[in-house]
């Protein structure tokens, strides 16, 4: 039962005495507790999904949240926020963290603005190594970004906020086909409604590396549907300050996951960014350094709810787009391969009897070859005449 005799002393489960309210999110709020019994500061999570979910919803997710978060439990790494235990009070979860005293990247950034290159290296490796620890127990994340990225004072970095993981094989959808999550930073195969599997975590790390040194999010349209149609369908927006880690940020930013970048390689990129074997590339002389975003200027972190007939729209949507651009695609090919043809001298010089080069153009007839000769004629053969008339005048004496 939980004790309720004023907002300092709330007890949940007779054990975790509520103190503070330390982040709030669309799955539920955090606070800053004392466990009573081993008399030490954790983090409470409070599930309580604010987005807008039906009952049935609802149940699934909470029963779900229960079962995952237990085997979260099972992870134990410096880079990962220990899940102690998980309770179920009054139809709610919650979840008995790892007190970790650091700031959230997200945080970071909406108020002091992007990161150098060098302090986005070592909490993409940290980052890394956290969710390579989870996929080798078998645990996908599924929402990778900064708001869920804890940065301590001596720049490493842990990966918090196991509660809406699920295990391989599970499906990261809701009834009748509802997804949920950060649309900002969902792969796009999650957007397909495939089977959340670990490349999903490392395009989300892609994207939330993306925005710690860029400042801004690659795909973000302002509307949930727009920015899912981005990630299924467009390229990235252009990276201004990513230097060294421009590579393998398109790497995990790869569309298809079977061609993504995979940890150990991405693990391997970073290393050698980290060492300085990968060398920033040099700016134009005449190109100043891009002016700092703003502070508060990164969003898209909340989470959202998105219907079946909005998947299913979207698939509609970035179908018609792909064959577009694919169509465009194919005539510019096209063209090109016929201007090389005609203008190549080599490909003109090789060909074959079965090939026969084209027929010689026909030279356009030029009127002003014939006209102009006309012209020059007539004007002198006049002057000829103008001047025959004036001498037999003076012969005749007119004048």
């Amino acid at each position: 039962m939980t004790a309720d005799t004023g907002p300092r002393t709330r007890v949940v489960a007779g054990r975790y005495a509520l103190r503070s309210v330390i982040g709030r999110g669309g799955m539920g709020t955090v606070w800053l507790a004392t466990d009573r019994v081993l008399d030490r500061q954790v983090a409470l999570k409070e599930v309580t999904f604010s987005v807008h979910l039906s009952d049935e919803e609802r149940r699934i997710l909470r029963e779900r949240t229960l079962r995952e978060a237990r085997a979260a439990a099972r992870l134990e790494h410096p880079c990962v926020t220990t899940v102690y235990d998980v309770v179920e009070e009054a139809g709610k979860p919650w979840l008995v963290m790892e007190h970790v005293a650091a700031r959230s990247l997200q945080d970071i950034l909406e108020n002091d603005g992007p990161l150098p290159v060098a302090a986005v290296t070592r909490i993409g490796l940290d980052v890394l190594a956290a969710l390579d620890a989870a996929h080798q127990a078998g645990i996908v994340h599924r929402d990778v970004k900064p708001a869920n990225v804890l940065v301590e004072r001596d720049g490493h970095a842990r990966l918090t906020d196991f509660g809406i993981a699920t295990t391989t094989g599970d499906s990261s959808l809701t009834t009748e086909g509802t997804l949920i999550g950060s649309p900002s930073y969902m792969a796009p195969e999650r957007a397909h409604g495939d089977e959340p599997r670990p490349p999903v975590d490392l395009w989300s790390l892609g994207v939330t590396l993306y925005t710690a040194v860029e400042g801004r999010l690659p795909f973000d349209r302002g509307d949930a549907m727009a920015t899912l149609l981005a990630v299924v369908a467009e390229h990235p927006a252009p990276m201004l300050r990513a230097g060294p880690l421009e590579p393998v940020l398109r790497g995990l930013l790869t569309k298809d996951p079977a061609q993504r970048t995979t940890a150990e390689q991405a693990r391997q990129q970073l290393l050698a960014v980290a060492s300085g074997a990968v060398p920033e590339p040099p700016r134009p002389p005449s190109a100043p350094p891009p002016p700092p975003p703003p502070p508060g200027g990164v969003r898209g972190h909340s989470m959202e709810r998105i219907d079946a007939e909005d998947l299913r729209r979207l698939a509609s949507a970035s179908r018609a787009l792909l064959g577009s651009v694919a169509r465009d695609a194919r005539d510019v090919l096209a063209e090109r391969r016929r201007e090389r043809k005609t203008h190549d001298p080599r490909a003109r010089a090789g060909r074959s009897p079965r090939n026969p080069a084209p027929p010689p153009r026909r030279r356009r007839f030029k009127r002003r070859w014939v006209v102009v000769p006309v012209l020059m004629t007539v004007l002198v053969v006049t002057l000829l005449l103008i001047g025959a008339a004036v001498g037999l005048a003076y012969v005749l004496g007119v004048f």
